[in-house]
């Protein structure tokens, strides 16, 4: 009887082969690698930009601030066009419309015209992941789930560590043309591979699309934005103030819309619970502060340093590499700990690379930068899965299957106002130190870029203090009933 039982569990359970799906992965694993390669080469490219088109920083970074809230867009519909269209088609038109946004780029002739494409790209962009991750979690077999979701953390380290690179040898011994002009081939590779493996998903019956939610949240964002980065120069400017009350009136209708309507495109109900707002504001508090090394540490050892953008690519790879390091430290003292201690142990690691950097002289060297840099890999391989766990467990569980959206799209959209808001004081700080210090160019870039890093550091500081109210989320009996149904959205995110 025992064999014959044995026999019976083999069959229904049949050995499971990566073979099976390798065709399907492998192309949601080129269409992840090729959007994550280019959102980080953005930010060794920007100073090769603002030469090449003869603009300045606070127009410039218009062109990553318009990608990410392009992204913020579109990533809450994911769920809804596969539903409605079908994974497999609504997969291959997002990566077709970032590999041909991407060929606009590199034709752009303005800094307007790159940012109107660059928002294509991101509108294409900003789909590939959870779209891509959906598929390969539906195809996978309950007992392989993590193994073969795990096959997705390739492009998500090798994005981070190859992009400077590739970016850096593109834009030294290429154009900046190439650095677009590259995702051409990798998306003709990736549309290819998935027209022949990746399977249809059966179409379902959706619910009606929150029309005004789509069309009232890139209004708010975008002209919040504006606010921000023109608030750096005169927050007393009419351009400032239209487009604030503008942005305020149109968050204000847009969360009045989202209670309103029973299939929100964010579910902003999940602010009611003090646990999921302390943890969510926490990671954007950490993100704003992170920015400043990703985008302005480049950037400056460009800018003063004078270091060519391959070196300059090379530079980073130590924090690549410290992140890498730490991610599975902190969640192993997550599971030993809680939230409350890794976060803040995290982010006050984050918060004093950044404040090591605003101490940086023009004379400080290489190494300064790598010490400060690495600091701030621990920073944020200690605190990243921690807070995004927190959230998870902090958000009733009938409502968390819609959290991850929401916090994906919101992170893009703190993105963009770090941008915009930093670099804005940016240019300010370097105007006001080249009429203080007579024209010394040198000096006024050392002290802005230190200006900033200070700022940077301000508000990691504050995420830190935050973090210290994160408490263990409290389950309901009625979350807990339901935590059978949100398995497949805790691990997807």
């Amino acid at each position: 009887m025992s064999n014959i039982s044995n026999a019976a569990v083999a069959v229904e359970e049949a050995p499971f082969s990566m073979k099976a799906i390798m065709g399907p992965l492998m192309a949601i694993v080129v269409g992840m690698i090729m959007v994550i390669l280019d959102s980080t080469v953005m930010n060794i490219a920007l100073p090769t930009l603002m030469d090449d088109f003869g603009s300045t920083v606070n127009t410039m970074q218009w062109s990553i601030t318009a990608y990410t809230l392009a992204l913020s867009a579109v990533i809450p519909l994911a769920g809804w066009l596969t539903d409605r269209f079908g994974a497999k088609q609504i997969f291959l038109i997002t990566i077709f419309l970032f590999a041909a946004g991407s060929l606009l780029c590199s034709f752009a002739a303005t800094p307007e015209q790159l940012i109107i494409y660059r928002i294509i790209q991101g509108v294409g962009g900003g789909m590939v992941q959870p779209i891509g991750m959906a598929i390969i979690f539906k195809l996978a077999p309950p007992n392989k789930q993590g193994a073969v979701m795990g096959m997705l953390g390739i492009p998500m380290m090798l994005g981070p560590a190859l992009g400077p690179v590739l970016g850096g040898y593109l834009l030294e011994y290429a154009t900046w043309h190439w650095i677009f002009l590259i995702n051409l081939p990798i998306g003709i590779i990736a549309i290819l591979v998935g027209l022949k493996y990746l399977p249809r998903v059966e179409r379902k019956t959706v619910p009606a699309l929150d029309i005004w939610g789509m069309l009232l949240a890139p209004i708010a964002f975008a002209t919040l934005s504006y606010a921000v980065s023109e608030g750096g120069k005169d927050w007393g400017s009419t351009r400032t103030l239209v487009s604030l009350i503008v942005g305020v009136v149109a968050l204000v209708l847009f969360i009045i819309v989202e209670f309103r309507h029973k299939q929100p495109l964010l579910e902003l109900r999940v602010f009611k619970s003090s646990d999921f707002t302390i943890g969510i504001v926490t990671s954007w508090l950490m993100f704003m502060a992170l920015f400043g090394s990703f985008l302005f540490v480049p950037m400056y050892m460009q800018q003063v340093f004078h270091y060519a953008p391959l070196k300059t690519g090379f530079m980073i790879l130590p924090q690549v590499a410290m992140t890498g390091l730490f991610m599975p430290i902190g969640g192993k003292l997550f599971d030993k700990f809680g939230a409350r201690a890794v976060c803040v142990v995290g982010i006050a690691f984050v918060t004093a690379g950044m404040f090591y950097m605003s101490q940086i002289q023009a004379d400080s060297g290489a190494s300064y930068v790598i010490i400060a840099t690495m600091i701030m890999g621990v920073g944020m391989g200690l605190s990243m899965m921690p807070v995004n766990t927190h959230i998870l467990k902090a958000a009733p569980r009938r409502l968390v299957g819609r959290v991850t959206p929401l916090t994906s799209a919101a992170q893009q959209v703190v993105v963009s106002f770090a941008v915009a808001g930093l670099a804005s004081y940016l240019s300010t700080r370097i105007a006001d130190h080249m009429a203080a210090s007579k024209g010394d160019q040198a000096a006024s870039l050392v002290s802005s870029f230190g200006d900033t890093f200070f700022i940077a550091g301000c508000i990691g500081a504050a995420g830190a203090l935050l973090a210290l109210l994160l408490r263990k989320p409290k389950v309901s009996e009625d979350d807990a009933a339901s935590a059978d149904q949100v398995n497949a959205p805790v691990m997807m995110h």
